[in-house]
């Protein structure tokens, strides 16, 4: 995906969600669907979001059957509001939009403190344990999403089909470092498939605005099944890094692990197998590995991961800098593996 253009809501959208026009406000998070912070004619603080062209409208049929299951857990969640007529969006001119309820809080970029992590690891295993018995055929299916042997075939397609890139010889040397850690990553356990968020990053949690307090999961678009350790390991891989993905000064900090994995074990114990919990650092490794390798795949083709044009010259800048702040954080948590592994048994074995 390329830079998000500048758009304005149509007055067709407006009028089928009752949205008064003058109440729109661009939200500044997120690089993914455009959105909106919006009223409704009648008072109803409210999201608005044009749907990016990588999910079906049909996602939207999934985020609303497990919504409602999550209610009548009495988690709280962000819910589909219907048009005028009932439908769950709208198609206009051949883009999606929907309205979703608006749940005062704020979003980070990264974590602050170890107090937030263990927040965030207590709300994301709240949300598993309500998933747990959610029993549902997605619509919208993200096939190989963490299929990381899929991951680096592509980044060896690409340093093959785009030796011509004005970066390529900026980026050779980057992808070598990433096959390198690949190399090297251990093995995960096999472990069954879980209905998860797909994407855990930082700013996909909602905050209480006056507490160190996490309120819910939200964007949903993403849910899937897939072993619990690599829904952890991405969330471990953003959480423990206070800076953004393409920071130089991006790290792992251990006392944000350390929190995040208490928390997380308070909230879910007995939820998981000793090897899901046990394969949760590996998990973020791998993760952290393959996300590097998707970003350096893309610093070539220049095709899918958003970017930011205020700060920098093109996509394939923006990506490089994600490589090098991946490859940072891979090289922390492989330095501290073991300590790791053993802090997190520790932690789920806590009667």
């Amino acid at each position: 995906m390329s830079a998000q253009p500048n758009l304005v809501p149509p007055s067709a959208v407006l009028a089928a969600y009752g949205l008064a026009a003058g109440s729109l406000e661009r939200a500044t998070s997120g690089l993914i669907n455009p959105t909106w912070y919006a009223r409704t004619q009648r008072g109803a603080d409210v999201v608005l979001q044009r749907l990016n062209p990588i999910f079906s409208a049909e996602v939207n049929i999934d985020i609303a059957a497990v919504t409602e299951h999550l209610v009548k857990k009495g988690v709280l969640t962000p819910r589909l509001v219907p048009t005028a007529n009932g439908s769950l969006w709208l198609e206009h001119e051949g883009v999606v939009w929907r309205v979703l309820t608006r749940i005062d809080g704020v979003c980070r970029d990264a974590l602050e403190s170890p107090q937030q992590a263990r927040a965030a690891g207590r709300i994301v295993a709240e949300f598993h344990r309500a998933v747990g018995d959610f029993r549902h055929e997605f619509r919208h299916r993200r096939v190989g999403v963490h299929d990381t042997p899929r991951h680096l075939r592509a980044l060896r397609a690409a340093l093959v089909e785009h030796r011509s890139h004005r970066y390529y010889d900026a980026i050779a040397p980057l992808a070598e470092r990433v096959l390198e850690a690949a190399a090297e990553l251990p093995p995960l356990p096999a472990t069954p498939e879980r209905v998860v968020h797909g994407d855990p990053k930082i700013s996909n949690l909602l905050f209480a605005a006056d507490a160190d307090r996490a309120l819910c999961l939200i964007d949903l678009d993403t849910l899937s099944r897939m072993p619990i350790a690599l829904e952890l390991g991405d969330a471990i891989r953003s959480w423990c890094n206070p800076a953004t993905e393409d920071a130089a000064s991006a790290r792992f900090v251990r006392p944000f692990f350390d929190a995040a994995i208490a928390g997380y074990a308070e909230a879910a114990h007995g939820f998981l197998t000793t090897a899901e919990s046990g394969a949760i650092p590996r998990g973020a490794l791998t993760i952290t590995v393959e996300l590097a390798a998707r970003f350096c795949a893309d610093a070539l083709r220049e095709s899918y991961f958003g970017w930011s044009p205020q700060r920098y010259e093109s996509a394939s800048a923006h990506n490089q800098a994600r490589v090098r702040g991946q490859l940072k954080l891979a090289e922390g948590i492989r330095a501290q593996l073991p300590a790791l592994e053993e802090l997190t048994a520790r932690a789920f074995a806590k009667p």
